[in-house]
């Protein structure tokens, strides 16, 4: 298990810090949304523990980015907030449970168990075509049955395209998938990436669309 706490409250995030290394899991701490944006990009966490009120910009801002980038990670939201349209708000947005401060910790851990069970049992894990798989519960792509070794930018490029298979995905889409709300993005990154995965998985996989962006499979599939 690696988790992503995003805390800015020293004190607790210490106390939860602490007791998830007891349990022999790893665990990667951030006080702030900007940094959770960049953790969320270069890791693959197991689920993520989010507090709403952050500096910066809220929690709810850095869960909306995740699921517009498809990161199907599971989020528990940690919330000192008790109204329920907040809470709502929060399952809305994409998380998969909340736990209202102060809790006990052997609750907390409880139900991290409980959204990592229930996300490895999501319907349609797997995005596929022709021999190339892509399974979202491992994060592993396959070609013909062998594994495809992919950066995290390389993986998200190829499962926003394999999300809409026959249908063009702009560049700009692509870069707010890979970067979320980065200001400063290279112009021809995607392409970049794009090349890559060319180089990984074979010619004639990924059709550039000039003028509009890129497609996997024929138009209209």
């Amino acid at each position: 298990m690696h988790l992503l706490l995003v805390e800015d409250d020293d004190m607790l995030a210490d106390a939860v810090c602490d007791a998830a290394r007891q349990n022999g899991w790893r665990i990667d701490r951030v006080g702030e949304a900007a940094g959770a944006r960049v953790a969320l990009v270069d890791h693959a966490y197991s689920a993520v523990l989010l507090d709403l009120s952050l500096p910066g910009d809220s929690g709810l801002a850095v869960l909306k980015g995740m699921r517009g980038r498809y990161d199907v990670t599971p989020v528990l939201i940690l919330t000192a907030r008790t109204l329920l349209s907040e809470r709502i708000a929060g399952l809305d947005a994409g998380a998969d449970d909340y736990l209202v401060k102060p809790f006990q910790l052997d609750e907390l851990w409880a139900r991290v168990r409980a959204v990592v069970r229930r996300s490895q049992g999501r319907v349609v894990p797997v995005v596929s075509y022709k021999d190339i798989q892509l399974d979202r519960n491992k994060r592993l792509v396959t070609r013909g049955g062998e594994r495809v070794t992919l950066s995290s930018h390389e993986y998200r490029t190829l499962l926003a395209l394999l999300e809409r298979p026959g249908h063009v995905v702009t560049r700009d889409h692509l870069e707010d998938v890979v970067y979320g709300h980065a200001s400063t993005i290279e112009s021809n990154t995607i392409a970049v990436f794009i090349h890559q995965l060319r180089k990984k998985l074979g010619d004639g996989v990924i059709t550039t669309v000039h003028g509009h962006g890129y497609m996997i499979g024929e138009a209209g599939a």
